[in-house]
């Protein structure tokens, strides 16, 4: 199973900021859209992510003043990315070893989704809970 089975079902465009943007916007953008990140592209590139770890440690670095700086001077970058032919498995293995939540899936350097951890672990728990009713379906005909 790839990043692409995960990506098939979703509609619309991804949610992304600008470096050029002041952090204060683009956390009012993740609180309205109740999401925990956004990658930063400039053009269809990816150049870093900004996360509620940024807001966090940028809050205690530089208290108010934060909200007034530019999310290209706290972002995290360079971003980790997947491509969509990438196995599941090995981006849950990413994700573990470098303890990130989110990684924006890049084809050809052009953005082509972003997923999150909680998304990864939904379609596995979903594969494993189908593989063991066709086990058990299997077994009771046997």
């Amino acid at each position: 199973m790839t990043i692409a089975i995960i990506l098939q079902g979703r509609e619309g465009a991804v949610f992304t900021a600008s470096p050029d943007e002041l952090v204060e916007a683009v956390v009012a953008r993740l609180a309205e859209k109740r999401i925990g990140a956004l990658p930063v592209v400039e053009g269809d590139r990816v150049v870093g992510i900004f996360s509620e770890r940024d807001v966090i440690y940028g809050l205690a670095s530089h208290a108010a003043a934060m909200m007034a700086k530019r999310v290209g001077d706290v972002m995290t970058a360079p971003a980790i990315t997947v491509t969509s032919d990438s196995p599941v498995l090995s981006a849950l293995s990413l994700m573990t070893r470098r303890r990130i939540r989110h990684l924006p899936v890049v084809d050809d350097d052009r953005i082509v989704g972003f997923v999150s951890i909680g998304d990864l672990v939904k379609h596995r728990i979903e594969r494993i809970e189908a593989e063991a009713s066709a086990m058990r379906d299997y077994i009771q005909m046997a």
